[in-house]
């Protein structure tokens, strides 16, 4: 998950369930605003860990040391001990009042777990057992950038802040809704260039929910209005049930890959449904086998195409079966010379559906290693953690490393 979509889901929880108050009020520091502060900065801090990704030359790094030891379930009492007394001596220093000790590690405790959650749900693979184990658990059930959950996670802050005082309530309603209109129609447009659009009855079913949650209760005046303990609870409670809802597409879309497989005979190996944007119905099925890895696109709102017996496999379909089968190139030397790199050993270890490329550049040739869990983005560009080794024509590696064109 995206390091501000974790402050958000940070600050949301400690609004929701842990008395805290918006982090920017009109008054000075209290309790109520350290908790949220401290619940967001809890949030994110397992992804300090890309500073030293910046600060070195190790590319390797975003795969052998992100999502590890801070990411770590068995180190987090240490990380919410340490982050507590930087507060409390923080807190001290400008004379602030504050939660307890015991209180403030509690806090930073939820805050740090949320984030390891957040990214468990996603493909990349966390490190939570570290340094006892590097194994890299992955749930696959939220895309690393999932636009809806943050949505879901943020809009109800914004409500709950647009709604506190009954004076401002138009005015800031407005406001929101703007932002949250305009934001809607900026996906659409990311998602184009990216090319997984957005349909238009999506884009505008969210500009009305917006309208309806956003400018309704300030300007019908009803006679319930949600507080912002009530707005922020029901955005925690929307995110849970987001991501149960996650939790059975993952498995639906998991069934009809383990269904193809069957289908056509294939020898597995691993098998895996991944998010894929930008819908909670769009799923990437992938499997890999002893020569190369099958890729299955799915929508679930639509017929699978994949017979479930006999008989329905000899009627003809009214659903088209589409597949992509990527092979692995035949072996040689170079091949296995790539393969016992101790860095190309990391990115076999880290990849979880891989695929090997051979092919020659004049009189050098270049071996690739790719991993599907990440397409492509555009067909002109490479899939992302791409690895590349460079021999001349002697057979010496004279250049390694991602491939970033």
């Amino acid at each position: 998950m995206d390091t501000i979509t974790h402050g958000i889901a940070g600050a949301l929880i400690g609004k929701a369930l842990c008395g805290g108050e918006d982090m920017f009020p009109p008054k000075p520091m209290n309790r109520a605003r350290i908790i949220t502060w401290a619940l967001m900065l809890g949030a994110i801090f397992p992804d300090s860990d890309v500073l030293r990704d910046a600060l070195s030359r190790n590319d390797l790094l975003m795969i052998t040391w992100h999502r590890s030891i801070t990411h770590s379930l068995l180190l987090l009492p240490i990380f919410s001990l340490l982050l507590a007394a930087l507060t409390q001596w923080l807190a001290r220093k400008f004379r602030w009042e504050r939660p307890s000790f015991a209180a403030l590690t509690g806090i930073y405790a939820i805050g740090i777990l949320s984030h390891i959650l957040l990214d468990l749900v996603t493909t990349f693979g966390t490190m939570v057992w570290s340094p006892l184990t590097w194994t890299r658990p992955a749930w696959d059930l939220i895309f690393i950038v999932d636009f809806s959950l943050s949505a879901i996670l943020l809009v109800p802050q914004l409500l709950a802040w647009a709604h506190r005082d009954p004076a401002q309530a138009r005015m800031r309603s407005i406001l929101v809704w703007l932002l949250c209109v305009l934001s809607t129609f900026a996906v659409g447009a990311i998602s184009r260039i990216v090319r997984t659009p957005i349909s238009a009855t999506a884009l505008a079913v969210a500009v009305l929910i917006f309208s309806v949650f956003g400018l309704l209760p300030a300007f019908r005046g009803w006679k319930w209005r949600p507080g912002p303990v009530a707005w922020n609870r029901a955005g925690f409670a929307a995110a849970c049930v987001y991501i149960a809802v996650a939790v059975f597409a993952h498995h639906q879309a998991l069934l009809r890959v383990q269904r193809f497989a069957k289908f056509q005979g294939i020898s597995v190996q691993s098998v895996g449904a991944l998010p894929f944007p930008p819908s909670i119905l769009n799923w990437d099925g992938l499997i890999r086998a002893p020569r190369g890895v099958y890729e299955l696109r799915m929508d679930l709102s639509q017929p699978s195409g994949i017979p479930e017996n006999e008989a329905e496999a000899a009627a003809p379909s009214q659903t088209p079966l589409t597949y992509r089968y990527f092979p692995d190139a035949p072996g040689n030397e170079l091949i296995q010379q790539a393969r016992q790199l101790p860095e190309v050993q990391k990115v076999l270890w880290f990849d979880r559906f891989p695929v090997t490329r051979f092919h020659r550049e004049g009189a050098e040739s270049v071996v690739e290693i790719l991993d599907l869990r990440f397409p492509a983005v555009r067909p002109d560009r490479p899939a992302a953690f791409t690895y590349r080794v460079r021999f001349d024509a002697a057979g010496n590696v004279i250049a390694q490393g991602w491939e970033r064109n």
